[in-house]
């Protein structure tokens, strides 16, 4: 497939584009930096914004499918939402479908009713970003567009692609220990899966050991 991809620097973002190339997909990379990204074949490197829709919708023409690992900085929490609409329009825009972007884990249940960001326990430093994200997944919810939104599990960080894991559609993945974790090499994998099969199509889920 034509896959451009936004954020593809980022920690999540370059796993992507890992999986993507060795898959075999065409992919756009777009960053705000484009000497942060090596040349590879199958890979072109372009700077652009995702928070201005008119440069999404000249940036995605004619792609198959657009993948959003966009994160914002602590201190610019809103541009979450902000880039969420910038990207939904852009794609209007230029007549894409698919959407797929990287979600956050605090707004899946642990319980019923009851989701991780309103937990007694959960961490005073992360409830902005948490909040961010679940915002943003409220507003693609309504997008009049292929959309998928992609959690990971609590703990998402560098490891190990096993292409071994467990997917759920709103609820927390824990394992018998209770933790809920995901290396970013096998959210990736998922997140391609995703993209290639089509199973959870208007729907957001989310993955985890």
């Amino acid at each position: 497939m034509k896959v451009v991809l936004f954020g593809a620097s980022g920690m999540i973002g370059s796993r992507i584009l890992s999986e993507l190339v060795t898959r075999g997909h065409s992919v756009t990379a777009v960053v705000r930096d484009t000497t942060k990204l090596p040349p590879v074949d199958g890979v072109t490197a372009k700077q652009g914004d995702c928070l201005d829709a008119d440069n999404v919708a000249e940036l995605v023409k004619g792609s198959d499918a657009v993948i959003s690992a966009y994160a914002p900085g602590f201190t610019s929490l809103g541009n979450l939402v902000l880039a969420t609409k910038a990207l939904i329009a852009g794609l209007q825009k230029a007549g894409v479908r698919r959407l797929l972007v990287v979600g956050g884990a605090a707004s899946l249940e642990v319980a019923p009713g009851v989701q991780l960001v309103d937990t007694p326990t959960f961490p005073p430093d992360w409830k902005g970003i948490a909040l961010a994200h679940r915002d943003a997944l409220a507003v693609i919810k309504g997008a009049d567009l292929d959309w998928t939104s992609l959690s990971p599990a609590a703990l998402i960080e560098p490891g190990v692609r096993t292409g071994t894991f467990r997917l759920a559609t709103d609820q927390l993945v824990v394992d018998e220990k209770g933790d809920s974790k995901i290396s970013a090499e096998d959210f990736a994998v998922a997140m391609v899966d995703e993209l290639e099969k089509g199973v959870h199509v208007r729907q957001r889920f989310t993955v985890g050991y």
